[in-house]
């Protein structure tokens, strides 16, 4: 582990203040929020007729610390229709916002609190195992100082991994001064079979944690649940069949439509590969059985563009103001 000199005691002094002072504010303002704001539901994986779907990958990761609250609020303001994200589990089993089950060396910094703080080295990532660690010791580590090496223009802010709880309380306090349609959520299950119950829980208890927080938070008519993991996703459409189910699709995956969707099991509401795959003759087969199609991760304005008029129905990216 690299370590180096990073915050004198006042600027760490200066930093807890100011969370203290945004989680009472917070606190505060989610109390004075009307749970029973009526909002109009348009979910865009259910309805064929509704707008382009600007999906913000993570938040915006090319502007802003990828799966936190800060970057779901920016994707809001570049005008978004829906947060993308991944989920993870702790050992004290609360979701939160992470790609990897594991603290990546790419965007993590820890901070133990003193004087010294330390980058995290890649050949011992997984060692940092967030489904091992319970809530309160994610927070010893942060996601949002370390300059990213793939997006260098992502603006560097101290935060940490927020829980999907605090993201959906967020996001609705961010609502009521906004006078914009409510979002919705894409979330990812982050599971392989490989890495059941040692990275994350089996699929049946995975989306039933899920589940417990999207119903708890009233946002079941806004949330998409996506996967590369069909174990989940086959879950989910038995026991949650109200529930709109993503198929994520490998660039690797050059098996055809008909062997993919046999295998699920059944017919997704939204089919989403990677942006490379994407054809007329697929756009068809999908359209023609009412499966959306929104490819990813969608980065350059001219690919953007040629996928439009292509006839894909929403675009997942990292760089959300390129839409």
């Amino acid at each position: 582990m690299q370590t180096f000199p990073f915050f004198t005691k006042s600027c760490v002094y200066l930093y807890q203040m100011k969370q203290l002072l945004f989680i009472t504010f917070y606190s505060i303002t989610l109390a004075a929020c009307s749970p029973g704001r009526k909002m109009t539901n348009n979910n865009p994986a259910t309805n064929r007729t509704t707008a382009f779907d600007k999906q913000g990958h993570r938040g915006c990761r090319g502007i802003m610390p990828e799966n936190t609250i800060p970057a779901m609020l920016h994707a809001l303001d570049l005008g978004v229709i829906t947060l993308e994200m991944d989920i993870v589990f702790t050992k004290d089993s609360v979701a939160i916002l992470s790609h990897e089950p594991f603290f990546n060396h790419e965007i993590t910094t820890v901070m133990p609190g003193e004087y010294l703080e330390s980058y995290i080295e890649e050949k011992e990532e997984k060692k940092y195992n967030i489904f091992n660690m319970t809530l309160s010791e994610t927070e010893k580590f942060d996601v949002g100082l370390k300059p990213h090496p793939r997006f260098p223009q992502q603006q560097k802010i101290a935060i940490k991994k927020p829980s999907l709880a605090a993201l959906f309380d967020a996001v609705k306090i961010y609502m009521q001064t906004q006078n914009r349609p409510f979002p919705y959520f894409n979330i990812e299950t982050k599971s392989t079979p490989l890495t059941d119950n040692i990275f994350h829980p089996s699929p049946a208890t995975f989306v039933d944690g899920l589940m417990k927080v999207i119903k708890e938070k009233k946002m079941e008519q806004w949330v998409m649940i996506q996967s590369f993991d069909i174990r989940t996703l086959q879950y989910l459409h038995k026991n949650y069949p109200t529930i709109p189910a993503v198929l994520l699709i490998e660039d690797y995956d050059k098996r055809s439509l008909e062997d993919q969707l046999q295998q699920l099991g059944f017919i997704p509401n939204v089919y989403s590969p990677h942006y490379s795959l994407v054809t007329k003759e697929l756009l068809e087969k999908c359209h023609a059985q009412k499966i959306k199609v929104i490819p990813w991760t969608v980065n350059e304005k001219e690919n953007i563009e040629a996928l439009k008029a292509m006839g894909v129905d929403g675009i997942i990216s990292d760089y959300p103001n390129l839409f």
